[in-house]
């Protein structure tokens, strides 16, 4: 079986879900920002500056900014009612309609009498977005938060802002635990970008669709139809009844995971193919691929269903 990214139609466009502008705590208007990605080889980008009375709820208008090679989804972070620690939900909601009805989220801090962070997330799914845990490790996210979720199409396995910022970028944990609870969940690395550190460019998702265009996108990101990486690429994941072989750029680790502690990797040097027995994951009804190159960047296949 061959994970359906690398067996859809269409080729691998690179783009960032989860960026801001000056609409919200950037410090680079919307257009600068669309430069800047698509200056820098990026497909598409999300801009989703945060969702709150503050700000006047932006759902950024780039559709002016999308040209031949390069495309926009609209979306947001949204934020309402506040998680096990008392701190507001984030949320991020890619492909929302333009004239999404905003919350009751006058600031940073949940208020009195706003709906819940699922209840928003239930929303935006609703109107037609992908929606992901935003970058679980900063926000303090506990199991049961994840496991309240249960609109998410995805977790950000990593967060780039989070990694320059504060050193807590990683969604693996709460990922895996929500999967050995059998959720279907994507994998989502990201930027995060505000453009006031060395936060952008650093980690993106390649998606798997027939054109660069935003409603081909949305349902490619629906399906799973994507890796995400920090600049590795993955060219074939193939799962047989002993083994998953796996095709990438040049990396010098392969590592199949799944539930537990159940995982295998491969060590090499320069590898372009490897294949991982199954020994160790043979019981796991998941399991996902991790490559590691040389310079210590990570890429990550969605999860395998068995």
């Amino acid at each position: 079986m061959t994970l359906s990214a690398f067996s859809a139609p269409g080729r691998f466009w690179r783009g960032n879900l989860h960026t801001h502008s000056d609409r919200s705590d950037g410090c680079l208007t919307p257009q600068e920002v669309c430069r800047r990605y698509r200056a820098e080889g990026y497909d598409f980008l999300a801009l989703t500056d945060h969702f709150i009375g503050a700000y006047g709820y932006p759902i950024t208008d780039t559709v002016p900014f999308r040209e031949a090679g390069f495309t926009t989804i609209l979306g947001a972070e949204s934020h309402s009612g506040a998680m096990a620690n008392g701190e507001l939900w984030h949320i991020l909601a890619v492909g929302l309609p333009a004239d999404f009805q905003p919350p009751h989220a006058p600031g940073f801090s949940p208020v009195e009498g706003q709906e819940s962070g699922p209840e928003i997330a239930a929303r935006a799914r609703a109107a037609g977005a992908f929606v992901a845990i935003a970058h679980p490790q900063w926000s303090g996210l506990t199991l049961a938060d994840a496991r309240s979720l249960t609109a998410a199409h995805a977790v950000e396995i990593y967060n780039h802002g989070c990694a320059t910022g504060c050193d807590r970028a990683d969604g693996a944990a709460i990922a895996d635990l929500l999967l050995s609870e059998g959720r279907r969940l994507s994998l989502v690395a990201t930027d995060d970008a505000h453009f006031t550190e060395p936060d952008h460019f650093g980690g993106w998702v390649m998606v798997k669709a027939e054109e660069n265009a935003p409603e081909a996108l949305l349902t490619a990101l629906k399906r799973g139809d994507f890796y995400a990486s920090q600049g590795p690429e993955l060219r074939a994941v193939r799962l047989a009844k002993h083994e998953v072989a796996v095709e990438s750029s040049a990396v010098q680790t392969v590592i199949v995971q799944g539930h537990g502690s159940a995982a295998t990797a491969v060590h090499g040097q320069s590898m372009t193919s490897a294949t991982v027995p199954l020994d160790r994951v043979r019981t796991s009804p998941w399991l996902r691929v991790t490559v590691i190159d040389r310079a210590g960047k990570r890429a990550w296949s969605n999860p395998i269903w068995r």
